[in-house]
């Protein structure tokens, strides 16, 4: 069994930065993806980025590309999503989850794990 732990979200103005953590525990993840995930009010939930853990290999959505980073600290178990240039879209529960896609990493069907998701709120 996995467990996820998010934190990290909280209220930004627009343009500001922010970032997530998920800390994972329960057994080795050397051959898991950490994805992010979120949601917003009325709006199904959509892949941000992802991350393989024993590469780094890092994934991202085109909206978020070049304004958020993922990295990892093995030591701790735990990926950070950094979040840069904040905008009001990007208002949403952040879910971290964790699965072994070899390909379709943006599809949360493939991710079994899931954390409890944690509120980030941009304001304009």
């Amino acid at each position: 069994q996995v467990q996820l732990v998010e934190s990290g979200g909280g209220l930004v103005q627009a343009g500001g930065s922010l970032s997530l953590s998920c800390a994972a525990s329960g057994r080795t993840f050397s051959s898991y993806v950490i994805g992010w995930f979120r949601q917003a009010p009325g709006k199904e939930r959509e892949f941000v980025a992802a991350i393989r853990w024993n590469t780094g290999t890092t994934y991202y959505a085109v909206s978020v590309k070049d304004r958020f980073t993922l990295s990892r600290d093995n030591a701790k178990s735990t990926v950070y999503l950094h979040m840069t240039t904040l905008k009001p879209e990007d208002t949403a529960v952040y879910y971290c989850a964790a699965g072994t896609p070899l390909t379709r990493y943006y599809s949360e069907s493939l991710y079994p794990y899931w954390g409890q998701g944690t509120q980030v709120t941009v304001s304009s």
